[in-house]
């Protein structure tokens, strides 16, 4: 793939899963699964293709209205996830970080998580984000009240800089799979001038080809910041 309009750091909101376990007679549970093993897939042909940071809503803040089995489900899946593919990010040199709340989770998912993102903190090949118990209203808070707290003026820039992904920039690109065309509070602040794409295809169907699209897409865009260029 050409590299020169890649975007250095990639959203993505991995939409579909249950629907597409719909269509195949499958409880949610197996959509899930199914996302689950392509979230492995996506992470490795988007670091492949030059992509530095990637950011994925894997729980919001909202997900926990879902029916309990489906959210147990879900978070024994994050809990492989982040054992199953410890090492591969380690031999990839990927750091592992995670943007949201984690404190309402199990403390046994705490401690797995925890131990990723330790073990990983010195991997310098690319950023592999995820949103835990994540939303975007709730991180502009977040970001407010440590403002309040040392005392430092409320502005645009501090702002930014106390976000739950300060430290690894805006996303230059925002992908939702699954058809909805909307944000569903995914990193509304730093994602204001974000390149957004929307595709109809489900999360577990969304492969490297469709990644290509999107990253294709990005590239014919002419992004102004607001300025006239």
């Amino acid at each position: 793939m050409e590299k020169t309009k890649i975007p250095a750091h990639v959203g993505i909101i991995m939409d579909g899963n249950g629907r597409w376990a719909n269509l195949r007679g499958k409880n949610r549970s197996y959509g899930h699964r199914a996302g689950t093993a392509n979230v492995e897939r996506i992470t490795e042909h988007a670091f492949n293709s030059g992509v530095k940071t990637l950011s994925l809503y894997a729980f919001s803040s909202e997900n926990w209205a879902r029916p309990k089995t489906e959210v147990d489900e879900l978070m024994r899946l994050l809990g492989l996830y982040f054992k199953k593919f410890l090492k591969k990010m380690q031999r990839e040199k990927i750091r592992v970080a995670v943007m949201g709340d984690i404190s309402a989770l199990s403390e046994k998912l705490q401690q797995v998580i925890a131990k990723s993102v330790d073990a990983t903190k010195a991997n310098d090949r690319g950023i592999l984000n995820i949103g835990v118990n994540y939303g975007g209203r709730q991180e502009v808070v977040y970001a407010v009240n440590k403002l309040i707290e040392s005392n430092q003026p409320i502005t645009v820039e501090n702002i930014s800089a106390n976000l739950y992904s300060a430290e690894f920039g805006e996303p230059d690109l925002i992908i939702r799979t699954g058809g909805e065309l909307r944000l569903s509070n995914f990193m509304l602040y730093q994602g204001a001038y974000a390149e957004l794409y929307f595709t109809d295809v489900l999360w577990p169907d969304f492969n490297e080809a469709e990644f290509d699209k999107a990253i294709e897409e990005y590239g014919h865009r002419h992004r102004r910041f607001g300025k006239v260029q």
